[in-house]
């Protein structure tokens, strides 16, 4: 684009880029080096960083920040008989959005490198499954075949499967209904039946 980006290294092309980011302020490339990780914003620079962004104000001419109420619609495709479970989908720590970069990282897809559903232990014994046995998650949309994971964080009757795996391509089972408002589909919530893959297993009440 005609500008001279000719960086020795990455401390270069971050100095310009914090020269340019008031939230950056306090964070020098030494800095970053040295301690490892600066969570920003920063008052000083030898103060940590702050765990709370806007703690005093927003960066707004007032200070204040503005809250608008919001009407919440409810999902397009709710639980049934037929398909019982929530099915909701997202990144994994390791993975980031669908893979393409972080599954070529040998480190990264060692650590995560087979496709999982979490599952709340409740539903994984009304389903009579064990952590790692592979199930088949079905939508109105398609299936999909991975295994499954204990996880006390999801709450029961919901399921999770990360989007980065093409070998199970959970967005393949998502509902493209459209928000009406901002007309993002509606990727994150849509009904699901659970089946123990090879052969079906009673849903989940």
């Amino acid at each position: 684009m005609g500008l001279g980006w000719d960086y020795a290294g990455p401390d270069e092309a971050y100095t310009e880029m914090a020269a340019l980011m008031p939230s950056l302020e306090n964070i020098s490339w030494e800095r970053v080096t040295r301690e490892d990780s600066v969570t920003y914003p920063s008052d000083a620079p030898d103060r940590p960083g702050n765990e709370i962004v806007f703690s005093e104000s927003f960066p707004t001419a007032s200070g204040r920040g503005k809250m608008t109420p919001a009407a919440v619609i409810s999902p397009a495709e709710t639980p049934d008989a037929e398909y019982p479970m929530v099915l909701t989908t997202g990144r994994q720590l390791e993975h980031w959005h669908t893979g393409a970069m972080t599954r070529r990282s040998e480190i990264l897809d060692s650590l995560e490198p087979e496709a999982v559903a979490n599952m709340n232990g409740d539903d994984m014994r009304r389903l009579g499954l064990g952590p790692g046995d592979m199930i088949r998650v079905a939508t109105r949309r398609g299936t999909i075949e991975l295994k499954v994971r204990l996880d006390g964080a999801i709450p029961p009757g919901m399921l999770f499967v990360p989007f980065c795996y093409a070998e199970a391509p959970a967005n393949f089972l998502t509902n493209p209904q459209l928000d009406p408002i901002g007309k993002i589909p509606e990727f994150k919530y849509c009904a699901a039946r659970v089946e123990r893959a090879g052969g079906a297993i009673e849903a989940a009440e």
